[in-house]
């Protein structure tokens, strides 16, 4: 039998005070020696420096990228926002960054719904968000925070649109109830309130504002700061609003030629709210009484306004909200648009002690219409019958419309009668295709045909022998952030003699500066959202000189809370309204302006 020995054990001097041993010919491993730890400033440098330089590189990309504008002026200074500073440049592009990325958009507000309920997560989530979307695309959070940008747009000759952004989400507008409405009861006023009291607040600031300037040495003539209202955030339940538009559609009488969904207003609209209720009608009482709630709230607004000086603007909303919407807007307008001619024939030969009187703001009130809607041609055709015979102002507030994904998905995939909807659907459509243009091509299209009418009606409207001697039976707001609609909106003021061209013309395919009367600019005015577009803003201002601003920034303010659903409308609309890449653009556009501030433009 064999015996294996075990070798010696050698010990090193080193180790021999150790308890220890280690064998000479040991198969065990022996244990790994400490690597050195990289210093934590030097990981921190590294990886700052790549990441600047990923910024840097990704900045020269989107400003080297950046495309032309479609039309250039011949005053270069006007067509760029080089009076923003380079925060705010620094936030457009963070802002626009991320809106760039589309399914980010899509699940944007069921992200900020979770992150809002983690603990503490919460908290730096919302002041994320104030600091980036709210900044960008709100105000402020009340009337009196945002009142310093007035002065500074009226510099820039940029009017402002004011409106208390308050607005159902996508809870509300399926027709739960207004979220905070019962604890608001319960401390006094209710929230709709509380809502159209801030309204005339936000009108009393407008025209304190227009006073201000008008009794100022080389102030702006024109009171181009007007206040826009929402019908949705004016009733404590939206439901009575979807109840009396499914009842118009059932009831109105059928017109030749007739006008697609959601139809046109007549002036027997509001007849309902004073007769008896009819078993087979939709509204409820408790509706009937809220929506005159809301038609005496109106009146409080339109009779401030009135005697204020300050425009008022209705917005427009969803489709199922439309038909109601349009009819308080048809009475308001009736009301507070009445030509004076009309007020009787004794008026007209009657002289007027006050000259305020004979220069009262008309249209007072504005309706908005939407050329994503395959009504609107027909609409507005028999909107402009209506108001000649009926002898009111037309305000008009043209615009493409941002409600056009939530539109396809409410309407029903199949034909289903607004009587017989059994599929839960909110739309209270009759037709079997959604009541929305299918393309942006087809929106694109029928925005520029109404707009086009509109130039011509306020052509109309001037060329009357006693146009100096009467207020405006048409005006119209402009609310585009397309560049070739403008400019065709600009096209047609030369071509209809309302705007004539600088003595200097244009050279070089670029565009020169129009002359706009002040009765034109009184009648025609452009605007783009408050955040939104600025290039194309700055540009109108640039092609266009009048002493009554003719672009106009639509300015929302509210806490941050309650305005989201309006933040969530403004991403959206920014991937889909504004146009294929749009977002993208604007991103591209602070990118360029930072580069040219950083590094003079080296490289572009």
């Amino acid at each position: 039998m064999y015996m294996i020995r075990r070798g010696p054990v050698i010990r090193s001097p080193r180790s021999l005070s150790s308890s220890a041993p280690r064998r000479l010919f040991s198969t065990s491993t022996s244990p790994p020696r400490p690597r050195a730890k990289r210093p934590i400033c030097t990981t921190i440098l590294l990886t700052s420096t790549l990441s600047l330089g990923a910024l840097t590189v990704g900045l020269y990309t989107d400003a080297k990228t950046c495309p032309s504008p479609p039309f250039k002026l011949t005053n270069h200074s006007s067509e760029t926002g080089t009076s923003s500073s380079f925060l705010t440049l620094l936030r457009t592009y963070f802002v626009y960054g991320l809106i760039s990325v589309p399914t980010l958009v899509d699940h944007a507000q069921d992200m900020l719904d979770v992150l809002y309920k983690v603990p503490l997560l919460g908290g730096v989530t919302e002041g994320v968000v104030r600091q980036t979307f709210f900044e960008h695309f709100v105000g402020g959070e009340t009337v009196h925070e945002i009142y310093p940008l007035f002065p500074e747009l009226r510099k820039d000759n940029k009017g402002v649109l004011l409106v208390y952004s308050v607005e159902v989400d996508e809870n509300e507008a399926a027709g739960a109830e207004r979220q905070g409405e019962e604890e608001a009861k319960d401390l006094g006023q209710p929230i709709h309130k509380r809502i159209v009291d801030e309204m005339i607040k936000s009108i009393d600031v407008a025209a304190d504002f227009e006073d201000g300037l008008d009794s100022g040495a080389g102030g702006v003539i024109g009171r181009q700061t007007c206040v826009a209202v929402k019908l949705t955030a004016l009733l404590p339940n939206v439901q009575a609003l979807h109840n009396f538009s499914l009842h118009l559609t059932r009831t109105r009488p059928t017109l030749s030629p007739q006008v697609p969904f959601p139809g046109t207003p007549a002036s027997s609209d509001l007849a309902v709210l004073d007769t008896p209720i009819l078993e087979e009608c939709p509204l409820t009482a408790e509706n009937v009484r809220e929506l005159k709630d809301l038609y005496d709230d109106l009146n409080r607004i339109c009779t401030r306004a009135k005697e204020r000086r300050v425009r008022v603007i209705l917005d427009a909303e969803y489709s199922w909200y439309q038909p109601a919407i349009d009819a308080f807007g048809h009475a308001l307008m009736e009301k507070y648009n009445r030509l004076p001619e009309q007020l009787g024939w004794m008026t007209r030969w009657m002289p007027r002690s006050n000259p305020a009187e004979k220069m009262q703001v008309q249209p007072l009130v504005y309706v908005t219409y939407q050329a994503y809607l395959r009504r609107t041609s027909a609409h507005l055709a028999r909107s402009l019958t209506l108001s000649r015979e009926q002898g009111y102002a037309l305000g008009v507030k043209l615009v493409r419309g941002a409600y056009h994904p939530y539109e396809l998905a409410a309407h029903p995939p199949t034909s289903i009668s607004a009587v017989t909807n059994t599929h839960g659907s909110i739309s209270i459509s009759p037709d079997p295709y959604p009541p929305v243009h299918p393309s942006k091509a087809d929106t694109d299209t029928c925005y520029n045909e109404c707009a086009a009418v509109l130039v011509r009606a306020v052509a109309d409207d001037l060329a009357s022998p006693a146009s100096p001697l009467r207020p405006p039976r048409v005006g119209v707001l402009f609310g585009t952030h397309n560049w070739l609609s403008c400019e065709l909106v600009l096209e047609e003021l030369v071509k209809n003699g309302l705007a004539r061209e600088d003595s200097e013309g244009a050279e070089g395919g670029q565009k020169g500066t129009l002359i706009v009367p002040p009765e034109v600019a009184d009648r025609v005015t452009f605007s783009q959202l408050y955040g939104m577009s600025d290039s194309l803003s700055n540009y109108l201002v640039g092609r266009t000189k009048s002493t009554t601003p003719c672009v106009i920034k639509y300015m929302p303010y509210g806490a941050l809370r309650e305005v989201m659903p309006y933040l969530s409308r403004r991403a959206i609309e920014n991937k889909s309204v504004l146009g294929e890449g749009g977002a993208v653009r604007e991103r591209k556009e602070a990118a360029r302006e930072i580069w040219r501030r950083v590094f003079g433009g080296v490289g572009l």
